[in-house]
């Protein structure tokens, strides 16, 4: 199953929840009684800060708490991560989990202080997004052919930059290097933001960022988009062909944002959230905002959230062992 029909099975319940009635009662009687922490395991300006600021205000207004956006970055997200595993099972701190934190870094880093397959509760998923190809403005290539055989005559000098190991940019790099039969050099940043300013400086000469991350300097003109990483072209860059149709068979690649929380949720309250996540989604304001950041939005049941992050636990572990790719 590819990664569009993992997102349409996993988003097929969203449009039940608008009809529902008000959250479950157990939930609301006993909890949220004080603010909730969202944990974002990457800095302010980057796609999984930006997915989270998009939720975190709607979400407050249907548990009638703050729902209070905390950014831990560092270590490819896994910071964030291994505080969400930590925390008291009771609520009150949630994770934006992502597709690298939760499925990629872990397939490449057996020995994180946290289990990506028992150590949490899914939740809900939100939704995902393609990655694009950009370079600076400044660097000649014009389309992703020309930026591959640019690659070509420099073996290494290449520079791509990523958010760190095991970040779906990571992935995103070794795979199109395995693919196009080039040779580039891996500059990993604490955070999109520091990778995002570099790559516009010209220090760095690629990176495979998400939609939202790269969105607003590419119609700046300060980033050249060369190709999305999804089988369909991006609806906020239609202008801008797939890696496929540029020429490379079979790549795809994406990112995704899940609401998450520690393993031992009570029942009441992961209804309750997802009830709340679902309702969110199915706001008008927050679909528009995510969908200009490019958000192919999911929603669904925590059964359903469940099946997908095991898959894709599963799915990125299997590519990284045949693929060889490793932390660094």
């Amino acid at each position: 199953m590819t990664t569009r029909q993992r997102m349409r099975a996993a988003g097929a319940a969203l449009a039940a929840w608008a009809l529902l009635g008000p959250l479950p009662a157990a939930a609301q009687e006993h909890w949220p009684a004080k603010p909730v922490t969202l944990l974002v395991g990457f800095a302010p300006g980057g796609g999984t800060d930006l997915i989270a600021r998009q939720v975190a205000p709607r979400l407050s207004e249907l548990l009638k708490q703050p729902v209070i956006v905390e950014n831990r970055a560092g270590a490819s997200g896994t910071i964030a991560t291994a505080a969400a595993a930590r925390a008291r099972p009771d609520g009150y701190t949630l994770l934006l989990g992502h597709v690298s934190s939760n499925a990629m870094v872990p397939a490449i880093m057996p020995k994180l202080p946290y289990a990506a397959a028992r150590d949490f509760t899914a939740i809900t998923l939100i939704g995902s997004v393609p990655q694009v190809v950009t370079v600076p403005a400044s660097l000649p290539p014009k389309t992703l052919q020309e930026f591959i055989a640019f690659a070509k005559t420099k073996p290494g000098g290449v520079n791509y930059a990523s958010s760190g190991a095991g970040t779906q940019q990571h992935f995103a790099a070794e795979l199109f290097q395995q693919a196009t039969r080039t040779t580039m050099t891996h500059v990993p940043y604490k955070g999109s933001g520091a990778a995002l300013a570099d790559l516009i400086a010209g220090q760095v000469d690629v990176n495979f960022d998400t939609v939202p991350t790269v969105l607003q300097q590419v119609k700046a003109g300060k980033l050249r988009a060369l190709a999305v990483t999804s089988r369909q072209r991006a609806a906020s860059l239609p202008e801008v062909p797939t890696v496929i149709e540029a020429g490379v068979p079979d790549y795809e690649i994406g990112a995704w944002y899940m609401l998450m929380g520690p393993a031992g949720l009570p029942k009441p309250v992961v209804d309750a959230l997802a009830d709340a996540m679902n309702r969110t989604l199915q706001s008008p304001e927050v679909r528009d905002k995510l969908a200009a950041l490019g958000t192919d939005v999911a929603g669904g049941t925590p059964a359903q959230a469940q099946d997908y992050l095991k898959a894709e636990i599963a799915r990125w572990s299997k590519l990284a062992a045949d693929k060889h790719i490793v932390a660094e």
